[in-house]
């Protein structure tokens, strides 16, 4: 329905790629996007082999890559090593410096994949071979910058791969859910998305259905940028990166009151990990993007793919009709 050079180079039906989500993004859920179409990508998270293993065998045959929180991934890099070995579709690292894994992703055969918030990341991504960049906005859910919007970051990371990597792929990212997003940012001069938030309230993700019923009918408006859970789990992220969730009373608590939570985050820890396991999430995290203003059901993750691309498409014609149908009249009126 819609082919660009991303659907080209990967042998996609569609330029959609899933967010390699932790814990979301699981065997079944990134078999059923490649299954459907477009490339799934299992979340590699904060690293665990066995779940690494298990999910990679959950995907059965289905042709699916790999992604790594690159910072967390690097104390154990024989992590990196196992999904290799399994041949994934792609690799995708975000989140710090790629380029001392870079090497390893590339010499393997493996195309790699880089997400980048800044100009500065998009050339640190191109100069360690990366085959594709994903452009995210602030807009994402999850880990991210709180710097740019999507609209504005993807046609200037576009520019910028046109003049001095032009061989390179974009992929757009943050806030993007359904197929006006998609036309939007082919329009903009991406060649694919990649798209977490819709993605996460499917059928297939790994989140407690609790969690998922959450999101349908909530506005993009009930997320924030910040940092608690990841003092109150005790996980080490580089400063400049804070995580978008869905407010809840945990969030109105301790945000804004980071270094009183810095005191008493072990305590925290045990009622954050307790709560997700009961499905109690106004103590545990909601880790969505402000996309959730566009989710109104939990459908299987393939429905999803069909719906984007599908509305994509038909716009995309439907503009472009316009687009010509009024050009004659422009010109007789400047005439």
């Amino acid at each position: 329905m819609l082919s660009t050079r991303f659907t080209q180079r990967f042998g996609l039906k569609v330029p959609i790629a899933l967010a390699p989500m932790d814990p979301a993004s699981g065997g079944r859920l990134a078999a059923a996007v490649s299954n459907a179409g477009g490339l799934g990508l299992l979340g590699g998270g904060y690293g665990s082999h066995d779940t690494l293993q298990a999910e990679f065998d959950l995907a059965g045959d289905a042709a699916i890559g790999c992604g790594f929180i690159t910072w967390s991934m690097g104390r154990d890099v024989s992590l990196l090593e196992r999904a290799l070995a399994r041949r994934p579709r792609a690799l995708m690292l975000s989140f710090s410096d790629p380029a001392p894994y870079a090497r390893m992703v590339t010499d393997a055969g493996v195309p790699l994949i880089c997400q980048v918030q800044t100009l500065a990341h998009v050339q640190r991504a191109v100069d360690c071979g990366a085959a594709v960049v994903v452009a995210q906005g602030t807009e994402a859910g999850g880990h991210g910058f709180d710097r740019q919007a999507t609209m504005t970051f993807t046609p200037e990371v576009a520019d910028h791969l046109a003049g001095h990597a032009p061989g390179t792929l974009l992929l757009s990212a943050g806030g993007i859910a359904d197929g006006r997003g998609l036309a939007a940012a082919l329009m903009l001069g991406a060649d694919g998305v990649l798209m977490g938030t819709r993605f996460w309230a499917t059928q297939e993700a790994l989140i407690h259905p609790a969690a998922k019923a959450l999101v349908v009918g909530a506005t993009g408006g009930q997320t924030v940028r910040t940092s608690v859970y990841d003092i109150a789990r005790g996980r080490q992220w580089p400063p400049e990166y804070t995580g978008r969730l869905m407010v809840n009373d945990f969030i109105r608590r301790w945000h804004g009151r980071e270094e009183a939570l810095k005191a008493v985050w072990q305590d925290e820890k045990v009622r954050v990990e307790s709560a997700c396991e009961a499905g109690d999430h106004d103590c545990a995290n909601v880790t969505v993007g402000q996309a959730i203003g566009l989710v109104s059901d939990v459908p299987p993750a393939a429905l999803v793919v069909r719906r984007v691309a599908e509305q994509a498409a038909a716009l995309l014609r439907a503009r472009g009709a316009s687009a010509c149908a009024a050009m004659p009249q422009a010109t007789a009126a400047t005439a």
